[in-house]
């Protein structure tokens, strides 16, 4: 597979993904040091849709309620393990449909910046299981020692495309122990979840947070995150931040006791929005931008 490397020009960070494995970002190293959880490797991901180092998770990022979703006035029925599709334990869809997907085109290319593009819309098995025909394109940028990735979808049809998605980038300090790790999060309002990780209705504002992540474990989500708003990890002798800047008023954190990593997902909206609503859409005319960056 083609791995493109991005240098930036002013500091000792890298950083590479692979077009041809769903554009996932597999490397965000500071002088040779891997920044990203590599769990698995990408051999499961291609293989069996195994998460590591900065997936995008599309068209709708974490699971639903239900096989069966209607939004802008087309129902779809999804089939599990048909067209992309794959379930979590309790049997729920998950992650979307382009985990490890290979009809990614790189159109542009430098030392530190890299656009590949997706036509949806082309493919029959994706449509099926999202019949919203779009352009989806990602603008990968390393500079000043931040990871900038943005997000575009361009309608293709006069229907307008929901905007579910969101990112997965596996984040890790080397060196450090992870009780020590400290977390920082801006006031957020979270949405309390049932036993399947799914919004139950209930809510509660958490103020901005400060603290060791010690033995806690998080797989909780939260959304009315401004953009601009910035989730940090830090430890040692170093810090990384995640800056939502545009296009992300959700959050999922993760953070699974016994692993080394933790994950601050920025998403289009909340889990389960595709099903219930309350997303923004990518209208005719009008693409849908959304933008995160990674700070080391």
């Amino acid at each position: 597979m083609h791995i493109v490397t991005l240098r930036d020009p002013s500091s000792p960070v890298a950083a590479q993904f692979v077009a041809d494995a769903g554009m996932i970002g597999t490397s965000l190293t500071e002088s040779g040091v891997e920044l990203l959880g590599q769990r698995r490797g990408l051999s499961a991901y291609i293989s069996a849709g195994k998460t590591m180092g900065i997936p995008i998770l599309y068209p709708w990022a974490n699971r639903l309620s239900t096989n069966t979703y209607t939004a802008e006035t087309e129902t779809v029925t999804l089939k599990p393990g048909v067209n992309g599709v794959r379930t979590d334990p309790a049997g729920l869809p998950i992650h979307g449909v382009l985990a490890a997907y290979p009809g990614w085109q790189v159109t542009a290319q430098s030392a530190n910046e890299v656009t590949a593009e997706l036509d949806f819309g082309a493919d029959p098995t994706l449509l099926a299981s999202f019949p919203f025909p779009h352009v989806l394109a990602m603008t990968v940028r390393l500079a000043e020692r931040t990871l900038t990735v943005r997000t575009t979808v361009t309608a293709t049809s006069d229907r307008a495309v929901p905007l579910c998605f969101g990112f997965h980038p596996y984040l890790n300090l080397p060196g450090v122990a992870r009780p020590d790790w400290v977390i920082e999060t801006p006031s957020l309002r979270q949405l309390y979840l049932d036993e399947h990780g799914l919004p139950t209705g209930q809510t509660a504002r958490q103020p901005a947070m400060s603290q060791p992540l010690q033995d806690q474990a998080f797989d909780d989500c939260y959304d009315q995150v401004g953009d601009a708003a910035v989730f940090a990890v830090s430890g040692g002798d170093r810090r990384i931040e995640v800056h939502f800047e545009r296009g992300y008023p959700a959050v999922q954190i993760f953070a699974p006791a016994g692993e080394d990593i933790i994950c601050f997902e920025p998403m289009a909206a909340p889990t389960d929005a595709l099903h219930r609503g309350g997303y923004r859409v990518a209208r005719p005319g009008e693409p849908g931008v959304a933008v995160f960056s990674i700070r080391v």
